[in-house]
C-alpha cells in the first residue's frame, strides 16, 4: 500500500499488476476503496493503480481550499512521480472530470479513457429536475456546511441513497474514516458545490469547456462510455449518452446493467469486464500505434 510524497504532502494508493499503466480516478465523497472489487476483476496484463485525490481517503490532507484546480496539481504531481506514460484513465464522478482534464493537457501521454457517471458538459440550473435542484441548493448555502462538516451526511448518504445497494458496515466505516473532523470534512463540500450550473464556478466551467474541446478532436485517442440503468441517482441517462455519442470522438458505449451513481459497488464485475474487453480490443496494453 505505497504512500508517496506529492508537492507539501502525500498520496496513497492501491496497486497491482504490470505492464501499462491503467489509472483508476475516484470522485467525490469516495476513495480508491471505490475500486475495491473491480482491480482484482480486470483482465489484463496491466499495472493498475488507484490513488486517492489529495485530502481523501488515505492521502494527505495539507491546507487547501480543494478546489478543481488544486486536486489536478496534485494529480499532476502524483503521476509524473510515478514516472507514469501511456496511461489509460477510467474516472467516476469527478474523477472523471480529472481525467478528462489531464488528457486534454497530456495529448501526448494519454492512451485511453473509460468513464461513466461523471461530468462530460457544462450544465444549467434547468436541466436539473427537482431533487438535484434541491439538493446542490442546499450544498451552496449554509445548510450545505451543516449537512457535510457538522453531520457527514453526505458520506453515509452516498453509500446508501447513491447505491442500488446499501454498502456494509464495514465498507462504510472505511468510506467515512478519512472524513472524522469538521475541517476533514472541507474537500467532500468542496467538491459538492463544485458542479458548474449556468457557468459557475466559472473556473470549473472553463476547465469542463477546454476538456470538452479535447473530447471532439481527440479522434486517435479511444473511450468508453459505461452506462447504467434502474435508479434516478444517475448523471448519465440516455439523453446524456445520447449526447455524448454525438459529441465525443472515438467513443463506444458499453451497458452495464442495473446501479446506482456509485455504480462500482452495485456493479464491479460489469465494469471490469467491460474495461478489459474495451481495451484488448484497443490494444490498450501492447503496442499501439501512436
Amino acid at each position: 500500500m505505497p504512500v508517496t510524497n506529492v508537492l507539501d504532502s502525500t498520496m496513497f494508493h492501491e496497486e497491482t499488476g504490470n505492464g501499462t499503466p491503467f489509472v483508476f480516478l475516484h470522485g467525490n465523497p469516495s476513495s480508491s476503496h471505490l475500486w475495491r472489487k473491480v482491480l482484482p476483476a480486470v483482465d489484463l496484463p496491466a499495472r493498475l493503480l488507484a490513488p486517492d485525490l489529495i485530502g481523501m481517503g488515505r492521502s494527505g490532507k495539507p491546507a487547501l481550499p480543494y478546489r478543481f484546480a488544486d486536486h489536478a496539481r496534485y494529480l499532476d504531481a502524483w503521476i509524473d512521480r510515478m514516472g507514469l506514460d501511456r496511461v489509460v484513465l477510467v474516472g467516476h464522478d469527478w474523477g472523471g472530470a480529472l481525467a478528462f482534464d489531464w488528457a486534454a493537457r497530456n495529448p501526448g501521454r494519454i492512451s485511453g479513457i473509460a468513464f461513466f457517471e461523471t461530468m462530460v458538459r457544462p450544465m444549467a440550473w434547468s436541466e436539473l429536475g427537482d431533487g438535484p435542484r434541491a439538493r446542490a441548493l442546499a450544498m451552496r448555502g449554509p445548510q450545505g456546511e451543516a449537512l457535510v462538516l457538522d453531520q457527514n451526511a453526505f458520506v453515509e448518504s452516498a453509500f446508501t441513497g447513491g447505491v442500488l445497494n446499501p454498502v456494509n458496515e464495514e465498507d462504510l466505516r472505511a468510506y467515512l474514516a478519512p472524513y472524522p473532523t469538521r475541517e476533514s470534512r472541507r474537500p467532500v463540500l468542496e467538491w459538492a458545490r463544485s458542479l458548474p450550473l449556468d457557468g459557475e464556478p466559472a473556473e470549473v466551467a472553463e476547465r469542463i469547456a477546454h476538456y470538452g474541446t479535447w473530447l471532439a478532436g481527440s479522434q486517435g485517442v479511444p473511450k468508453l462510455l459505461l452506462t447504467f440503468d434502474s435508479s434516478p441517482t444517475l448523471l448519465i441517462g440516455k439523453e446524456m449518452t445520447d449526447w455524448c455519442a454525438a459529441n465525443i470522438a472515438a467513443l463506444e458505449i458499453r451497458h452495464c446493467g442495473p446501479a446506482g451513481h456509485h455504480a462500482p459497488e452495485d456493479r464491479p464485475r460489469a465494469i471490469a469486464d467491460a474495461i478489459g474487453a474495451w481495451a484488448r480490443r484497443q490494444a490498450l496494453t501492447g503496442d499501439r500505434p501512436r
